[in-house]
């Protein structure tokens, strides 16, 4: 069957979120409806967490309130976004079925009282899992309210069961076909590891010291194709009754447990949920590192943003509020960067439960209070931007981003642990949007040929095709940056031998590295052209690269820290230890150069941020956000479609989504 798009069913983009009606009685139902009204709401999630509501007994349904929940929506004018609620099984599964229950790494097996008290790999859960899904997709696929999908929510819990033991040794089987190979991948002839009998395999569990990197690794890629698995089943129970889109909220936060690029291909709209780690400018710097890796998860195309907080910054220890202004600025921040609207979780604020402090649109104090004008605000808003729906963005930067590279910078025995993989990401990405460029991530695997520039700032793990990739990318005139401890082990996590990185890309960057030196936790040192650096250090030699900037003490003193070497129509760099900031914002401004990639809006001083949206029809629309403290005049005025006018500046935070001629 054909399928259907999400703006199929709404009338521009999508504003709303998640909306919990069984949580209120009728009254709370009839203000819900006239402020979703007055502040613009068009679509609701309903149903994540609904199962025991939805399957009071095992085999047994109860569809009477969703109907009447969903009959009310859409007499309301809300489209539906309708979830499984598989992410948080009712009672009378986990005590019918205590073996689907997930198990710790220590052995311990959790109990229910939260939600993701399941095991993926357990066959009842699994079971269970289609069955409500299947039943529906039947019941609800031709419902004129919905709109799209929502399969599950947030697939992040692990587990090291025993059930997990014989999925995972399933898994190994088909991916290595034999014990011998299996043996060599893994390289158990240390240590005693050898493998005779695959039922001697077990999950990477709590161990003595350091568990076996190659046998982590792959526990890793197993639970994001066990999830993916997971995933479809509800997805194709789901497709046998609807046409329509069906999607899973992904997670973006510091700790990943999914191949995003395999998740990507599988959906039919990529969307994530995002909650800044920081606030003020930070929190916007993080807003687009967001917005670009959900973009780009979907290959390019428009994606949406499922979840955000109108009042929650999680700041380490603390829940931080949002300053006046951040709800509009975060949303337009993903819609400028691909999004198809901007929702929130969640509409009403609990009264009661475990999340009853995380914020919502409707907040404890109720419509009249500054959350809620600005949310009002905020979804006015988004209704006048319904011209942007479909258009996408370009980049001519990418930022490669490898599921594997993160998690084989996550096994044990690495000779530092401030090799943190996602930190790394976003400070490539920050150097990027503090320029004001628009940055696409791309795999190593991919096809860069787009790209004018192409920066690799944490390929621990590199395959021989990647290699091959990036050397053909900088022969054929791209412009790479490829920085410490990079192309170090191949995809078996197996050292390169003869010099580090792997051979084809020692071609492109002209430099062999024999030695690495991570540095003190303290331990700063100083380069030739003045620019400080810490935690890394590489003995290197250049064969065939030019140095341009050398290390001036201790053995590695005149050595070469930062290279370049003209190869083919390209230029390979090679950055061999960890800059400062206003360094490394200086070679990030070099390489820009050299590579021809200007602003996006060309005339505004830093701090505001620019990106474009473009429509298959050639239509253009500048997004600009604000982040100065001081008003910023435009190139030149423009009709804005957030005031239906004319405007020549942008006060301090604010907006503007401008037609381009």
């Amino acid at each position: 069957m054909q399928m259907r798009r999400l703006t199929d069913r709404l009338d521009g983009l999508a504003f709303g979120g998640d909306h919990n009606p069984e949580q209120w009685d009728e009254e709370v139902w009839k203000e819900d409806d006239e402020l979703m009204r007055r502040s613009r709401v068009n679509l609701a999630t309903v149903g994540v967490f609904s199962w025991a509501l939805l399957e009071p007994d095992e085999g047994r349904y109860d569809f009477g309130w969703l109907d009447a929940h969903l009959d009310r929506l859409h007499a309301n004018g809300v489209a539906v976004d309708l979830a499984t609620p598989t992410a948080s099984p009712p009672p009378w599964f986990t005590l019918a079925h205590p073996d689907a229950l997930p198990v710790t790494p220590e052995g311990t097996r959790l109990t229910h009282g939260s939600r993701d008290t399941y095991c993926l790999a357990a066959p009842a859960y699994r079971r269970a899992a289609r069955r409500v899904a299947d039943a529906l997709a039947e019941r609800y696929g031709d419902h004129p309210a919905l709109a799209l999908w929502h399969v599950h929510n947030e697939y992040a819990t692990l587990c090291w069961c025993e059930h997990t033991a014989a999925a995972f040794r399933g898994w190994l089987r088909a991916r290595h076909g034999s014990l011998d190979t299996l043996n060599e991948a893994w390289g158990t002839t240390f240590w005693s590891q050898r493998y005779t009998a695959w039922e001697q395999i077990q999950p990477p569990r709590a161990t003595q010291w350091h568990k076996n990197p190659g046998q982590a690794l792959d526990f890793r890629r197993f639970w994001s194709d066990e999830a993916l698995a997971a995933y479809r089943e509800q997805r194709d129970a789901i497709r046998a009754h609807s046409d329509l889109p069906v999607t899973t909220n992904l997670m973006l936060p510091g700790y990943q447990n999914l191949d995003l690029w395999a998740f990507g291909r599988e959906v039919d709209l990529v969307s994530v949920d995002h909650y800044p780690a920081a606030p003020g400018v930070d929190a916007a710097a993080d807003t687009a590192f967001g917005a670009d890796r959900a973009r780009s998860f979907g290959g390019g195309a428009p994606w949406l943003l499922m979840e955000q907080g109108t009042n929650t910054v999680y700041g380490g220890d603390r829940v931080l509020g949002k300053e006046p202004g951040d709800i509009a600025r975060h949303s337009l921040g993903h819609i400028a960067r691909g999004s198809e609207g901007a929702l929130f979780f969640q509409w009403r604020q609990s009264r009661a439960g475990a999340e009853q402090w995380h914020s919502a649109m409707v907040p404890h104090a109720g419509p009249d209070s500054r959350v809620f004008r600005e949310v009002t605000a905020v979804g006015e808003a988004v209704s006048r931007l319904g011209e942007l729906a479909g258009s996408t963005v370009r980049a001519e930067v990418a930022v490669l981003h490898d599921a594997d590279a993160w998690w084989a910078l996550e096994v044990d025995g690495l000779p530092s642990e401030d090799l943190d993989y996602h930190s790394t990401l976003r400070r490539a990405h920050r150097a990027l949007w503090d320029a004001g460029v628009t940055v696409d991530f791309a795999h190593p695997e991919h096809d860069l040929s787009r790209y004018r520039l192409v920066l690799a700032p944490a390929l621990f793990l590199l395959s021989d095709a990647g290699a091959a990739i990036l050397n053909r990318y900088v022969a054929d005139g791209g412009t790479l940056l490829v920085q410490h401890y990079s192309g170090a082990v191949d995809e078996r996590l197996h050292a390169r031998l003869g010099g580090y990185p792997a051979a084809p890309l020692r071609e492109a960057l002209g430099i062999r590295v024999e030695e690495y030196r991570p540095l003190g936790r303290d331990e700063e040192i100083v380069l030739s052209d003045g620019s400080g650096a810490t935690v890394w250090s590489e003995s290197l030699r250049t064969e065939g690269a030019e140095a341009l900037a050398t290390y001036t003490g201790g053995m590695l003193a005149g050595s070469p820290a930062l290279t370049r070497r003209g190869f083919g129509a390209g230029a390979g760099w090679y950055l061999s230890t960890r800059l400062d900031d206003a360094g490394y914002a200086a070679l990030v401004a070099r390489l820009l150069d050299e590579a021809g990639v200007t602003e996006e809006l060309p005339g505004l001083p830093s701090g505001v941020e620019a990106v474009t949206r473009h429509a298959e029809d050639g239509r253009r629309w500048h997004v600009l956000i604000n982040h100065r403290a001081d008003p910023v005049p435009l190139p030149e005025p423009a009709h804005d479609l957030l005031t239906g006018g004319r405007v020549d500046r942008l006060e301090p935070g604010g907006r503007a989504v401008l037609r381009a001629r």
